[in-house]
């Protein structure tokens, strides 16, 4: 047809025939294109601690990322965080733009702003298509540079077959990926900023009485699981990106292109369950991060944290009940990703304030704005190969004194700490910034829980002393 159509064109004589022919010929061709980026099968399973592909179907084949897309947006957002550019209660205004984003979504009405972490919470769980492009907004300045930084980003991690377009993974047609590049920023966002990663294992969080549940169903129902993201439009597929631990192996999978929901979990659940006891259990490989005493987070924290850590709590924190009643995550909402009754366990859930600044707040994010769009500057220069990325700039614990409330052989238990400790004294940590760092004792990884980003030592050990007022054991340091 697409022959005969051009035929058609090269033997007419009337110029607007050929015209009219030609116009037809071409939606074929876009036609064809598209298709070639259409919803196609394609997975890998990648051994998290050496890099090693353990399973590969068609994983540098391109493919639209739907969702997957928020995965950079986060993991610039860590990075802005790390870097001490914007705190988790930074205020992030919504442009009209990025209000009138298509569901799922927040809902936030123009000029009205939510803190970082809200964001970060409402794109893990819900997928908020709005928050996406407001925290690109604000970290970029608007969405086409904060796209550009990501695409950046992308290529400085050695994800050489992904360009962005924009911040949510809404259809664009010039925005595609890999599932080894999925994989790639899987890993990245695990080893570069463990301080943030649980925010991924959230399955649930309350904003204002709202109960906002997460679409993740293997969250609870396929062990060791800890994340990280699905995603979908008609266009791509049911996509998911999976993080596994459990003991001393670390998996990374990834699916893509799914014929449904329920599909693409059990695709998930199988190369999990096929691969996991394949994986090594020891370190050493060059990643992009390197998961072994190399690491530049362990590394840091043996050379500059201290020897002696706060004591773990007597009592293990509380989960509380989640249930899971979840829907697709993008514009289009299919009828078959709805819940996994098999999925409705126990999880931690974090609690965001749902206030709505209705004072457009100019000054603080645009200071904030200027700053860390001058930190990601776009490179001139050739990118990299995937061999030699940036693990030192990105993977850092925040700079300046922290105070640590405690220290735990699971990271689980590091972070809800963290959470229980940040609702019983707001006030004091108001600035602050927690997160875990793991350090090796006797051979044991433990995980200190620290509150990072105070400027002096006065600032930080006047926040331990309003802990240590409301029982909470602390001291201070200096990362």
């Amino acid at each position: 047809m697409r022959k005969a159509l051009l035929g058609i064109v090269s033997k007419s004589t009337s110029p607007l025939k050929a015209m009219m022919v030609f116009a037809l010929a071409m939606t074929f061709v876009c036609a064809d294109v598209a298709s070639s980026l259409a919803a196609r099968p394609a997975a890998i399973v990648v051994d998290a601690k050496t890099g090693k592909v353990l399973y590969s179907a068609d994983a540098n084949g391109r493919r639209y990322p739907a969702s997957l897309t928020k995965m950079m947006t986060l993991y610039l957002t860590f990075e802005a965080m790390a870097k001490g550019k914007i705190s988790r209660n930074t205020p992030v205004v919504f442009s009209a733009k990025a209000s009138a984003e298509a569901p799922t979504k927040l809902g936030v009405k123009p000029g009205g702003s939510v803190s970082v972490e809200t964001a970060i919470l409402s794109i893990v769980t819900k997928s908020a298509n709005d928050s996406a492009t407001a925290l690109g907004e604000m970290i970029g300045g608007d969405e086409t540079t904060f796209a550009r930084m990501m695409t950046a980003k992308a290529r400085q991690l050695g994800m050489n077959g992904t360009v962005f377009r924009n911040a949510n993974g809404l259809p664009d047609p010039g925005q595609f990926t890999t599932a080894r590049d999925m994989a790639t920023l899987g890993i990245a966002l695990r080893e570069h900023f463990p301080q943030y990663y649980g925010y991924f294992s959230q399955r649930s969080f309350l904003y204002g009485r709202q109960r906002i549940n997460g679409h993740n169903r293997l969250l609870g129902r396929i062990k060791g699981v800890d994340g990280i993201k699905t995603g979908y439009t008609r266009a791509s597929g049911f996509n998911l990106v999976s993080s596994v631990a459990d003991g001393n192996r670390r998996l990374v999978a990834v699916v893509m292109g799914g014929t449904s929901g329920g599909s693409r979990d059990n695709q998930m659940a199988s190369l999990i369950n096929t691969y996991l006891p394949r994986a090594s259990t020891r370190g050493g490989g060059d990643l992009v991060a390197k998961a072994d005493g190399s690491n530049p987070i362990k590394a840091l924290a043996k050379v500059l944290l201290p020897k002696h850590d706060a004591p773990t709590p007597d009592e293990k924190p509380v989960a509380v009940a989640s249930a899971d009643d979840a829907v697709a995550d993008d514009a289009t909402v299919a009828e078959d990703d709805t819940a996994d009754s098999n999925a409705q366990a126990e999880a931690p859930t974090l609690v965001a304030p749902a206030k709505k600044v209705k004072t457009v707040i100019v000054s603080a994010p645009k200071v904030a704005t200027a700053q860390v769009v001058a930190a990601y500057a776009e490179p001139t220069q050739a990118a990299e190969p995937a061999s030699s990325v940036d693990p030192v700039n990105t993977a850092s614990v925040p700079s300046g004194w922290a105070i640590q409330v405690a220290s735990s052989p699971k990271q689980s238990e590091a972070q809800a700490v963290l959470d229980k400790t940040s609702k019983q004294a707001p006030k004091a940590l108001a600035d602050a910034s927690g997160f875990t760092v793991a350090f090796d004792k006797d051979g044991v990884t433990y995980y200190r829980a620290r509150f990072g980003g105070f400027g002096s030592k006065d600032a930080a050990w006047k926040a331990c002393t309003a802990l240590k007022k409301k029982k909470i054991e602390c001291y201070a340091v200096q990362q």
